[in-house]
Parts: C-alpha cells; structure tokens; sequence
C-alpha cells in the first residue's frame, strides 16, 4: 500500500524530493494530481511512512 507523504507544486520539486529519497534507500513514486495542474504526489510505502517523514522534513527544511 502506497501513501502520499508529498504534494510538490511543481515537477522540478517532485524529481528532486524523488531523487533524494531515493538516494536515502526508499522506494518512491509520482503522480500528478488530476484536480490541479502542475501538482505532483509523492508517494511511498506505508511501512516506511514515519522515516521517510524525516527525511522529508531534512529535504525541505535544511
């Protein structure tokens, strides 16, 4: 099961937090959003949810 830990505004942004996670070891995917254009989900497996949310948080706010 797949949860959305991620919207980025822009696809530049979605490839860089993708790339980043994805350097850290986890699996990742994208999707746009189909309500809005140009928003892009970032997705991961829900088991690794909590350590992903940190990472995460690393990736936005160094």
């Amino acid at each position: 099961m797949w949860t959305v830990i991620y919207i980025a505004p822009t696809a530049k942004l979605a490839e860089m937090i993708k790339h980043r996670l994805s350097e850290e070891g986890f699996l990742v995917h994208i999707r746009p959003v189909n309500m809005s254009k140009g928003h892009f989900e970032i997705l991961v497996p829900s088991g690794e949810l909590e350590e992903v949310q940190e990472v995460l948080n690393l990736i936005l706010h160094p």
